[in-house]
């Protein structure tokens, strides 16, 4: 069965992550996905991936975590995502505190969407070197993970090093929420069968250009990564990210196998959110 999701940016002059969040489950969605940037350097080298200017939004973000609970506060049933959360813009045992006291308040309702991002002046402000991103991020999930599931964790690795250490609350998902990949490049896919429990690829956004991994040719790539690491793929979350109101596209990646599909919604008015929400809504029962 596909479930369905919308993913925004939520902003300072866009509807409000808790009215937002109210509007996606009362009509019927399954979840909300919400990125971050901690700050866009001023001086920037790296290009926009979309191609053209950055976009208001990249540096309007509200706190993830901060927007996710107040998403929590409003709801009783919707999932709360990030899409993506940058792993290596957090020291992993606070991160792992974070997410599994959300998940604890919430219900069990976190799933982490996370990646590395692409814009190398924010990461060299956190002290991260781009060409290290994916190690860094790879022990950072690992470490998390060990922090979820036992009493007395510890992690030693050539980037996240500590001795045993208590941590609580745990998540209320036994061993912490499903980790989703965001990431369309050919390297993913063994990282996902490594550390992660699924993989979410991103379609281009309207006016945006977009280079990656077909759909299809991913799916069979993943699928040997996975039986390779000796696991199964019945296990593995595939969830597409960033589709607009084009029921021919929906039909496509549900014909493909994924389980959910995630709606993009500008950061706009409320009125045009709304709207835009019903159509989604009208669009998702078409697949229901």
């Amino acid at each position: 069965m596909t479930t369905f999701g919308v993913f925004t940016f939520a902003t300072d002059y866009s509807l409000g992550p808790a009215q937002l969040a109210r509007a996606v489950e009362d009509r019927g969605f399954e979840s909300l996905f919400l990125p971050e940037h901690s700050h866009i350097p001023v001086s920037r080298d790296t290009p926009y991936p979309g191609g053209g200017d950055l976009p208001k939004e990249y540096s309007h973000t509200h706190d993830l975590f901060v927007a996710l609970t107040a998403a929590a506060a409003a709801t009783t049933k919707l999932k709360l995502a990030s899409g993506i959360c940058l792993i290596t813009e957090h020291h992993p045992v606070r991160l792992a505190k974070a997410i599994a006291s959300l998940d604890q308040l919430s219900g069990g309702r976190v799933i982490l969407g996370g990646g590395v991002g692409w814009n190398v002046e924010e990461m060299v402000n956190h002290g991260i070197p781009f060409k290290h991103r994916w190690q860094i991020t790879r022990e950072r999930i690992l470490a998390m993970k060990r922090i979820w599931a036992e009493d007395e964790a510890e992690f030693h690795g050539d980037h996240v090093n500590f001795d045993p250490v208590w941590s609580y609350p745990k998540p209320k998902q036994a061993g912490g929420p499903p980790v989703l990949i965001g990431a369309n490049s050919s390297w993913v896919f063994d990282r996902i069968a490594d550390y992660a429990d699924g993989w979410m690829p991103i379609l281009p956004m309207p006016g945006r250009v977009h280079e990656g991994i077909g759909l299809a040719d991913g799916i069979e790539r993943l699928t040997r990564s996975v039986e390779k690491a000796g696991r199964s793929m019945s296990d593995i979350d595939l969830t597409l990210f960033g589709m607009g109101p084009d029921p021919a596209e929906v039909e496509k990646v549900i014909s493909l196998g994924f389980n959910r599909v995630v709606f993009h919604v500008p950061p706009l008015e409320e009125a045009k959110v709304l709207r835009l929400l019903d159509r989604y809504q009208g669009l998702a029962a078409a697949f229901g």
